[in-house]
């Protein structure tokens, strides 16, 4: 059910005076523009597929790791659980979550590099600029518009899931300084203006951080049941040593898999509760009184406090060494890699391979357009799908385990 104006933070997005769509609907009897926005994005095939597209683990490791599926709905969870704590619209902060992992191509950010490589001449690819390339354009579901026609605020949320992309004077910051800003961010930004110099709303802040908690706390879970590390493993880290340590005080003789358990469901709590008291005490100090308030701050309202926020980088330091740079994941992943570039460069020598509804056209495109549409096309597929099509183009395809 969505909040009540009245129930709302003066600072959070107020459904009831959205900045509207680009293509202008009438209002619902029934539901609030956020609300659409999250039904419209569950009822889409991008979102369908999120169910075979990797986390960190493909789909040949077994059925209990997380997908890209499970994934969004963890950040999904923790989302609203933020949005509710801070008086925050929660539907919004649950649309944010839901779409932010859409632009993924298959095999996770194995398969984004690939691409990003594969269209080093054309701008390169960038998942946060795919997502809203699927929700803008690729998902044709309506009569009279491309996309999603997604609230204003949903879409200012996903392009500025890492913050502002430039700065006052309009110069590209983080990742996108040495390319500029992905021409399709550009191009669209040009139809409707992003805001791309400012903070997004408290919603989206809350949901970029919710996805950072989903993947802290599952990837140490999956990688405990992969036995990539221990639980022993995991004390090199203060803080993780210091909650395992107050489980076995509270919880003798409890075997190691409970254990597991409920040390990620302590991290969770931590790591959310710390959230919920460093952006409350933030959002006093700024005291804004609109979400234009928020947008217009120096620094981001919601984040960890300084000594949460170290330990957090220490748990994606020990990710990174342990898990995403073990040897059994980088092998696979570089396999998967080569399959989304031996897709690429296939179709793009031969057009024909591809399917009938992507071939049309494709040749008015030109040089780039073209391969941004290959790209289009091999983002849009499952771990499944892209395997079926290399062992359907190629003699030999890989056992991705």
């Amino acid at each position: 059910m969505t909040v009540p104006a009245a129930a709302l933070a003066p600072y959070a997005c107020d459904p009831a005076h959205s900045r509207g769509r680009l293509h202008p609907e009438p209002q619902s009897k029934t539901r609030s523009p956020f609300r659409r926005d999250c039904d419209r994005i569950i009822h889409s095939t991008a979102f369908r597929r999120l169910k075979h597209k990797t986390q960190v683990f493909v789909f040949d490791e077994g059925d209990h790791y997380r997908t890209r599926l499970t994934h969004t709905l963890e950040v999904a969870q923790i989302a609203r659980a933020l949005a509710r704590a801070l008086s925050l619209d929660e539907d919004l902060a649950e649309a944010l979550a839901l779409a932010h992992d859409l632009g993924h191509p298959p095999f996770g950010h194995a398969g984004e590099r690939a691409l990003d490589e594969c269209l080093s001449a054309c701008g390169g690819f960038d998942h946060n600029a795919q997502t809203l390339r699927v929700v803008t354009a690729l998902e044709r579901r309506y009569p009279s518009f491309d996309g999603l026609n997604l609230t204003w605020e949903t879409l200012e949320g996903l392009v500025k899931h890492n913050g502002p992309l430039v700065d006052k004077q309009g110069n590209p910051l983080g990742h996108y300084a040495a390319r500029g800003i992905p021409d399709v961010i550009a191009d669209y930004n040009r139809l409707q203006d992003l805001r791309l110099g400012s903070y997004p709303s408290a919603e989206a802040q809350v949901a970029a951080v919710a996805d950072d908690i989903a993947y802290n706390a599952h990837d140490i879970d999956d990688g405990l049941r992969a036995a990539l590390f221990t639980l022993q493993d995991l004390t090199a880290i203060p803080a993780a040593a210091a909650i395992i340590a107050e489980i076995r005080a509270a919880f003798q003789g409890l075997d190691e898999a409970r254990v597991a358990h409920e040390f990620v469901r302590r991290l969770i709590g931590l790591l959310i509760e710390d959230l919920i008291a460093e952006t409350a005490r933030r959002l006093a100090k700024l005291d804004p009184h609109s979400a234009d308030g928020v947008r217009g701050a120096p620094a981001a309202v919601a984040t960890f406090s300084a000594q949460t926020a170290n330990a957090e980088s220490v748990i994606k330091v020990f990710l990174k060494e342990r898990m995403y740079r073990h040897e059994r994941i980088q092998r696979v992943m570089n396999e998967a890699a080569r399959v989304v570039r031996e897709l690429f460069a296939r179709y793009s020598a031969h057009p024909d391979d591809l399917p009938e509804e992507w071939r049309e056209g494709l040749a008015s495109l030109g040089e780039h357009g073209g391969a941004r549409h290959i790209a289009d096309f091999i983002a849009g597929m499952t771990d499944r799908y892209a395997l079926a099509e290399h062992a359907r183009l190629f003699d030999s395809t890989p056992e991705l385990r």
